[in-house]
């Protein structure tokens, strides 16, 4: 058999060896900063050896898996537990990473055939269905509370009372969401590369669509790293430097993200009671922390903190910025109100799904039958959601303005 020469190499299609590296590869990297954030959190003193279980739950939430809650506390008492959040640096890291290795084998093809694509994605599929259920089905734990000491001690004595929550994964479930999160990410990483050449048909999508889709990227990981380095000064002047860690680890864009849409004025409604709370800022638990459902919006934010009105002004700068990136990035001849609408209608689909995955929702409850409730720290609720229509209609004002300004400059730049 004639040797490969250089050329037929560099065309070799990408086989399932590298399939293997790019899906554990991702795992792998989301595994190590959920662990890491997890230990900054304490979730090292967990008993019975949990901290890998929690680990894996953590990843498996990260890509839009099925956290379920259950609790036992004997025959004269319940329990009640429920849990909703993805930590958005962990699907932030596994994005980053799945992209990489995604693109990278494709980088210096001369073209990409449809079928080609196809079974490269094809095969990471396969690998990341099989790894991801092997996750999820280890995703499980139990563990006990303590009723601690007194009279609550007292009372689970008498009746028994020996609480015990534990979760477990929706296989299935998490495992359709992650296969819809792999197909989100590969689709986004196509659009916002420049390579790899492709099929005519995508590659037209791909010319139309990719300025809008590369400044809301771009966008969007401005403002983590601005997070970051906010969060990171405040470590060091203020302290305590593990939970910031923790934060900046497991949900650093769930913060950002969630000050961006305030910033354009969205409102998202809430509460904090008992032992839950937000990390940071605290401004945010202190507007939740209340006996009713409250507004977190510009107005109930700036009541404590008058610093919140620069969220406007970041977003403004921001937006124009993301703006002209996307018309420079755009042909010549493109219309200034064509700029606007694709700005209006990146920003709405940038502000869904941040609503979407933004929600936090988390309640754990211990009653004993003949008194009700118990207090003492055993029982808790934490809830965000966001007014999406509001938010939506904001969003694409916002587009619209910022799209006009950003085709605006991009004009007078070329000039």
């Amino acid at each position: 058999m004639s040797r490969r020469t250089r050329s037929e190499q560099a065309i070799a299609r990408p086989g399932w060896l590298q399939a293997l590296a790019t899906a554990l590869g991702t795992l792998v990297a989301m595994a190590v900063v959920a662990a890491l954030g997890l230990w900054a959190a304490g979730a090292t003193d967990l008993p019975d050896n949990a901290f890998p279980r929690v680990v894996a739950a953590t990843v498996v939430t990260a890509v839009g898996g099925s956290l379920e809650l259950s609790g036992d506390a004997g025959e004269l008492a319940e329990t009640r537990a429920g849990l909703t959040v993805v930590p958005l640096s962990v699907t932030l890291v596994g994005a980053l990473s799945l992209a990489a290795g995604f693109l990278r084998p494709l980088r210096h093809r001369a073209v990409v055939g449809g079928g080609e694509l196809a079974g490269w994605v094809g095969r990471i599929a396969v690998l990341w269905l099989l790894a991801l259920t092997a996750l999820a089905l280890a995703a499980r734990q139990t563990f006990a509370v303590s009723l601690g000491e007194g009279a609550l001690a007292d009372l689970g004595e008498v009746f028994d009372v020996a609480p015990r929550v534990g979760f477990t994964t929706d296989v299935p479930l998490s495992v359709f969401s992650g296969l819809l999160w792999l197909g989100a990410v590969l689709v986004v990483a196509v659009l916002v590369s420049g390579e790899p050449p492709l099929p005519a048909r995508l590659l037209r999508l791909r010319e139309s669509v990719r300025p809008a889709v590369y400044a809301m990227v771009v966008l969007l990981l401005v403002y983590v790293a601005l997070g970051v380095v906010i969060a990171l000064v405040v470590a060091v002047t203020r302290g305590p430097a593990t939970e910031t860690l923790a934060v900046i680890l497991l949900g650093m864009p769930n913060l950002v993200w969630l000050t961006f849409t305030i910033g354009l004025g969205a409102t998202w409604n809430g509460r904090v009671q008992g032992p839950f709370g937000l990390p940071m800022p605290h401004v945010l638990d202190e507007v939740l922390r209340t006996g009713d459902v409250s507004a977190l919006n510009l107005g109930t934010l700036s009541r404590y903190d008058g610093r919140v009105w620069w969220l406007v002004a970041v977003d403004a700068v921001l937006l124009s910025a993301a703006a002209y990136v996307m018309a420079v990035r755009s042909p010549a001849g493109t219309r200034v109100w064509r700029h606007a609408v694709r700005m209006a209608a990146a920003l709405a689909l940038t502000v869904l799904m941040i609503c979407l995955t933004g929600r936090v929702s988390a309640h754990y409850g211990l009653s004993l039958l003949v008194f009700g409730d118990l207090g003492g720290g055993l029982s808790g609720e934490l809830f965000l959601d966001p007014e999406i229509w509001p938010a939506l209609g904001l969003a694409v004002l916002w587009g619209l303005a910022t799209g006009l300004l950003g085709g605006l400059m991009a004009r007078w730049t070329r000039r």
